[in-house]
């Protein structure tokens, strides 16, 4: 077989996860190609995300390229990766999870700041509404860019902290320090590389197929299930995230007002099975529980 074009973003973290790809394929000895795309995410660093008005900004070009035959599978951080895929492609494979959390990163003036006291750059609209939840009198300021380019804004700009994911910072192995964040629920399937394939593609797709990690699958369809049933395509303030514990899965999920004033969460322990859609079923009971009004108010605000 000829070697499988993986196509990728072209940011070091997007690079790195395609080689960690191309790593797995090739230890079942499969030849790889890893072909760099620009996306649009990638050429606008100036607006927030969510202003942007679509879903898929980081993923979209390369569905493109897959669907247009210019790369055999696609790699992407499965958290940017919208619930509803465009038609004739599907997630094939997840690489085991490995690092799901947020954590603050401040600049040097500000270490002795408290948590209350810190203005927070980031344009994350789940970062901004798990913060305020806890500190409703917080500032925010926009950010955009990979990692690197953050970390220069954080020196540069009139803030004091960021938010990254803590998955990026170990893979890029940067040597700073960060601090925890228990008040956030990660972002559905934060920490997890995906690995797109064409639906007709079946022998490259059963290849894929080989290098799935499957409780890493149970636990983020759980999520993006929750996360399909609430949103209806809206971007919206919600964490969720599903682990496996022994022979059983916890899941905590979250949605919340834009102000963090309203939040509806569950915490539930539960026993697997295959036949039920369990990321529905938690979404809908938030649902019923003040999440529908919640999410029209979020919708109106757009």
């Amino acid at each position: 077989m000829k070697s499988i074009r993986i196509g990728t973003r072209n940011s070091a973290l997007a690079l790195w996860q395609a080689r960690e790809v191309a790593r797995h394929l090739q230890n079942r000895n499969y030849l790889t190609e890893i072909v760099p795309i620009v996306s649009s995410g990638d050429k606008n660093l100036n607006q927030p995300l969510y202003s942007l008005g679509i879903t898929g900004v980081f993923t979209r070009d390369l569905d493109v390229a897959l669907l247009n035959d210019e790369i055999d599978i696609a790699v992407h951080s499965l958290k940017d990766v919208p619930t509803q895929l465009p038609q004739n492609t599907e997630i094939v494979a997840y690489l085991e999870r490995d690092f799901p959390q947020d954590v603050l990163i401040r600049k040097e003036s500000a270490r002795n700041k408290e948590f209350h006291e810190l203005k927070l750059a980031t344009s994350s609209l789940r970062r901004r509404a798990f913060w305020l939840k806890n500190y409703p009198n917080a500032e925010f300021s926009d950010i955009r860019g990979n990692i690197q380019t953050r970390l220069q804004k954080l020196e540069e700009g009139d803030f004091d902290a960021t938010i990254l994911s803590l998955a990026g910072i170990k893979r890029m192995k940067m040597d700073i320090d960060y601090e925890m964040l228990p008040l956030m629920i990660p972002a559905a399937s934060q920490g997890v590389i995906a690995v797109a394939g064409h639906s007709d593609k079946t022998e490259i797709n059963d290849i894929l197929k080989q290098i799935n990690h499957k409780k890493t699958q149970i636990c983020v369809e759980i999520e993006r299930n929750f996360l399909s049933t609430l949103e209806g395509g809206c971007t919206a303030p919600i964490g969720a995230y599903a682990e496996i514990i022994e022979n059983q899965i916890r899941f905590k999920a979250a949605l919340c007002s834009l102000d963090g004033k309203n939040c509806i969460a569950t915490d539930e322990n539960f026993e697997y099975n295959e036949t039920e859609n369990f990321g529905e079923k938690f979404a809908k009971i938030v649902l019923e529980n003040g999440g529908k009004e919640l999410m029209s108010e979020i919708k109106s605000s757009y």
